[in-house]
């Protein structure tokens, strides 16, 4: 009988081990122009973060969440941040906070194209998705491995694993979102004679920002989870406080890196998510919008009319 040892063994690992060198070897200009943009933009954050003073963040903090995510929200904010304070770390929470901006900049620059690009058309949209289930799929420790042959250790190759591992959530939620656009408001607007552009940008995207945002709700929780993993190459931040907690068997250390991570990432989420929430309770206006930038005339009375009946008008 056959047994599973008898049969040919594919060195997949050696071809993997070669294609990674080959890449590094070859191709080192491209990846050093990849870093340089993130390098840049991280330091950037980094020096503005901990320049601003401790009681000028808080109420930064604050009003952002306020004007964003209400008056609790604000308040669970500016605590958080006072206990985080007081936990001894305010410093390596700065650092993660800014590796968790410079990763949003880089995800909605990278991402939202490219979901926009997908939903318009189902091929590039075939071809994306068995992708990004692959990166979805895959253990964040894996993609410490070519990161590291590709771009070194240290903070921005660390940067660079946390953008790549929180994109997808914001590619699909954005391809999602113009796709879940009502067939009725599109048939509208190419009836009242607007170009794809038009289609796009006073339509498709208002519509679908809420579900947008949504993915950058995902987008953010993942690479909050994903700037702690990438201290095991030497990213700084909360991360390390755990990694070097439980290096020394420290496990005081490690709890209050682990829970400063915590009420960063529910201060961020509460955020991002409150905003999705307060965009889809304007759905409504921003169809009227679009109905009055499309008809230029009779603007109030398409605008109240119910998207079937505004088809049939424009028609």
């Amino acid at each position: 009988m056959i047994k599973a040892d008898d049969l040919a063994i594919f060195p997949v690992d050696q071809w993997i081990q070669d294609g990674v060198r080959w890449l590094a070897l070859n191709l080192r200009p491209l990846f050093q122009a990849i870093k340089w943009p993130v390098e840049s933009l991280l330091g950037f954050n980094d020096w503005v973060l901990h320049a601003i003073p401790f009681p000028a963040m808080l109420l930064l903090i604050g009003l952002i969440a306020w004007r964003s995510a209400g008056v609790g929200v604000a308040i669970f904010s500016v605590v958080s941040l006072v206990v985080i304070a007081m936990l001894g770390v305010w410093a390596e929470a700065m650092t993660t906070l800014s590796l968790i901006a410079t990763a949003i900049v880089f995800c909605a620059v990278i991402g939202i194209p490219i979901g926009i690009l997908c939903a318009r058309s189902d091929r590039v949209w075939n071809v994306v998705r068995p992708i990004l289930d692959i990166m979805q799929t895959t253990p964040t420790f894996v993609y410490l491995v070519p990161v590291v042959m590709l771009f070194g250790v240290g903070t921005v190759p660390g940067e660079v694993a946390v953008v790549t591992a929180a994109a997808p959530p914001l590619i699909r939620f954005t391809n999602l979102g113009i796709r879940m656009v009502e067939h009725e408001i599109v048939e509208a607007g190419l009836a009242f004679g607007a170009d794809r552009r038009q289609l796009l940008w006073e339509i498709q995207l208002p519509l679908a920002i809420p579900t947008i945002l949504g993915g950058l709700n995902q987008t953010v929780l993942t690479a909050m989870v994903m700037s702690v993993v990438v201290a095991m190459i030497g990213a700084e931040g909360l991360g390390l406080v755990v990694l070097q907690g439980l290096g020394r068997l420290d496990v005081g250390r490690a709890a209050v890196g682990g829970i400063a991570i915590v009420l960063l990432a529910m201060m961020l989420d509460r955020i991002t998510q409150k905003l999705a929430e307060a965009r889809s309770g304007q759905r409504p206006s921003l169809f009227q919008l679009a109905m009055r930038f499309l008809r230029g005339g009779r603007r109030e009375e398409i605008a109240a009319l119910p998207p079937g009946e505004a088809t049939r008008q424009g028609a």
